[in-house]
């Protein structure tokens, strides 16, 4: 009986580390003929909708107008991770 229970543990953490995906993942799993990305077309796609995902937030609190420089960087880079 333990044997099982540790059975189903261990086959929910996996089941549930492959639903974990951020939404630009889930966005770049199939391709055009419907098979899931890999490699440089995966992590291209990824890159992508990061980048499109954070760009319209990179603008200025007080000002409301777009970052450059410095700051855009800055802040696209914490925006990436957290995307």
């Amino acid at each position: 009986m333990k044997q099982l229970l540790l059975a189903a543990m261990i086959a929910t953490f996996a089941c549930g580390s492959a639903f974990a995906q951020t939404a630009c993942e889930s966005k770049a799993y199939m391709g055009k003929n419907n098979k899931p990305l890999s490699g440089a077309a995966k992590t291209s796609a990824i890159t992508k909708c990061k980048k499109d995902a954070c760009e319209p937030q990179a603008v200025a609190k007080t000002t409301g107008k777009p970052l450059s420089g410095a700051a855009k960087t800055s802040f696209m880079t914490s925006c990436e991770k957290g995307a």
